[in-house]
């Protein structure tokens, strides 16, 4: 059974950091695409950032430059650095592979 599992999220003021994980199993995810989503209050949800399989990478433009995302394919694991965060990060964040979806990982940015 295919499970993803978002951690990391709370409550950070803004110009603060956060690091999201996500740990995948019951799969071998290594060969594919894996992304960060968000979704805020009242909002569709959207695309935040993608790694590929050779780890090539590619970022929103809302977040480029703070935010990084990184993998670790021996561990099935992905991850979203995010620094300088501003309340407009406020949001689920959701790790998306293939079909699949974590339950998601709230980030609350307030001072």
């Amino acid at each position: 059974q295919v499970q993803l599992v978002e951690s990391g999220g709370g409550l950070v003021q803004p110009g603060g950091s956060l690091r999201l994980s996500c740990a995948a199993s019951g799969s071998d995810f290594s060969s594919n695409r894996m992304t960060w989503q968000r979704q805020a209050p009242g909002q569709q949800r959207e695309w935040v950032a993608s790694i590929r399989s050779d780890g090539t990478t590619d970022y929103a433009d809302s977040v480029k430059g703070r935010f990084t995302i990184s993998r670790d394919n021996a561990k099935n694991m992905v991850y979203l650095q995010m620094n300088s965060l501003k309340a407009e990060d406020t949001a689920v964040y959701y790790c998306h592979v293939r079909v699949y979806w974590g339950q998601g990982t709230q980030v609350t940015v307030s001072s």
